[in-house]
């Protein structure tokens, strides 16, 4: 269950829906793993751990500060606007968006087209939101939406 303060906005991936997410994926040792919406960057430095080369993606100055601080590559952006200049095709994107976030549709399609082939775009969000995922996995109050692009 995720839980916030009054002061902050982070929400905290809860430890069973980061070991489920990191089931799902598997083996990502060599993958290119971005961490849109990065917080704490608690999920991207598991990443890490486990052999991916991650970009975080942090539009708090802060909250970026903080990550790089712990040996994190981080951009300073706004996660669409870094997706749509982003030359790469990253194998993996994760985004856990605000609760309130309004632009999940352009979030989704830009991810989806950005991906590499047969890459995984992976979506937390609150329950009771329906996206279209090929997968959807429910964790309490919080899901991850899953996309997987197909090889040609």
């Amino acid at each position: 269950m995720k839980k916030s303060s009054r002061k902050s906005k982070l929400r905290p991936t809860s430890s069973m829906v980061k070991q489920a997410l990191f089931n799902i994926l598997g083996d990502i040792e060599e993958k290119l793993f971005i961490d849109l919406f990065a917080g704490s960057g608690q999920i991207g430095f598991t990443a890490m751990e486990r052999g991916a080369k991650v970009i975080f993606v942090e539009k708090s100055k802060k909250l970026a500060q903080l990550i790089k601080e712990k040996g994190g590559d981080v951009r300073v952006s706004d996660a669409i606007k870094f997706l749509e200049s982003f030359e790469g095709a990253p194998d993996i994107i994760f985004a856990d968006p605000p609760y309130d976030y309004q632009d999940y549709k352009k979030l989704i399609e830009i991810s989806l087209r950005k991906l590499a082939k047969g890459g995984i775009f992976i979506l937390e969000h609150r329950k009771n939101q329906n996206f279209g995922a090929e997968k959807v996995k429910t964790y309490g109050d919080t899901v991850l939406s899953i996309w997987r692009k197909e090889y040609d």
